[in-house]
């Protein structure tokens, strides 16, 4: 790390602290030449290989920019969008893989918006996926209905029937 204002090329950490978020450590530096402190920021850079190969840092606000397309109209806030980027990018820095493919990407929002609203995840897996046809969509809505009857009964078995209403028996 050369000092930046002397240029000298070494320097020794005097503090060391973690972000809020964990993603990130800020150290305080000081220069054996000038003795002179500064900081900086390290973070584990992750970078995303798109479909024609290009390579770019992974961003959140590409996340949320893409998903705010899907819930448009839905009862979705800017704060659920960023706790669903953040999941993602936890999702994705898991794996200790510093590249990854834009497809994974795609497949780690998924689940998350899945939770979020239903309506959203059917609109951003049918551009995602690319459904063809109405068949598509009744697939993707049949495996949510099976999902939330597994639910369903789920916890009619570990509840009494008093528990449950009318309708979700």
């Amino acid at each position: 790390m050369f000092c930046p204002f002397c240029r000298h090329p070494d320097s020794r950490v005097v503090d060391s602290r973690t972000s809020d978020d964990g993603l990130s450590i800020r150290r305080r530096r000081q220069c054996p030449e000038c003795g002179r402190r500064f900081s900086t920021t390290e973070t584990a850079s992750l970078n995303i290989i798109k479909r024609s190969g290009v390579v770019e840092p992974f961003s959140r606000e590409k996340i949320v920019a893409g998903v705010r397309k899907a819930c448009q109209g839905r009862p979705v806030s800017d704060a659920d969008l960023a706790m669903l980027a953040q999941k993602v990018e936890e999702t994705i820095r898991q794996t200790g893989a510093s590249q990854v493919d834009a497809n994974d990407i795609g497949l780690a929002i998924l689940p998350p918006l899945r939770d979020l609203d239903e309506i959203a995840y059917l609109r951003f897996a049918s551009v995602y996926q690319g459904f063809d046809s109405l068949d598509d969509f009744e697939s993707a809505i049949r495996t949510l209905r099976d999902e939330h009857e597994r639910g369903i009964r789920h916890v009619a078995g570990s509840a009494g029937d008093d528990d449950i209403a009318p309708e979700e028996r």
